[in-house]
């Protein structure tokens, strides 16, 4: 059967994988004797609640996008005292908050602009469709054109017989 972990041990064991710990689920593995399956889903389903667990122990730049995000949201309303007290907490500075709002900002204008050249590009591409189509038009008129007239000169043909060149 599986073991038990009281939701008291859990809770600690999710405080040591956060900052300013940030211990890898190999390291509390090995300290605490859980397997490391056990510390994914621990850390998955805390995730999903909003806590803050990097992926690895390494310094909170290597975290991922999503992590930032959420500690930007997080911080957004709260005054400068208190943001004190989450860095401190968090083993954060104010400033990669502040780098990480800015980042995310610019990741918006980014995606605005990425969106307004896929617009133009699009609109391009159906000006070259339009003209394709009307030039595949043309030629399939020029076409029936000629088999009518290649029909018309078997049918004279037929009915004449060939024309002679030295009449």
């Amino acid at each position: 059967t599986m073991p038990y972990y009281s939701p008291e041990r859990k809770e600690a064991i999710l405080q040591k994988m956060a900052p300013p710990h940030s211990l890898t689920v190999a390291e509390l593995a090995g300290q605490e004797g859980i397997s490391t399956a056990t510390l994914y889903n621990w850390r998955k389903a805390a995730r999903e609640r909003g806590a803050v667990l990097p992926s690895n122990s390494a310094t909170p730049e290597k975290w991922s996008s999503e992590e930032k995000f959420r500690i930007v949201l997080e911080t957004a309303p709260m005054t400068e005292a208190e943001l004190s007290e989450y860095c401190r907490k968090h083993g954060l500075y104010p400033e990669q908050i502040e780098a990480w709002k800015t980042a995310c900002m610019g990741a918006n204008a980014q995606s605005d602009e990425q969106a307004r050249r896929n617009r133009k590009a699009a609109t391009t591409e159906k000006k070259r469709v339009k003209k394709l189509e009307s030039e595949l038009r043309r030629k399939e008129k020029a076409l029936a054109e000629t088999a009518a007239l290649l029909t018309l000169s078997k049918k004279a043909e037929a009915i004449w017989g060939p024309k002679d060149e030295d009449e």
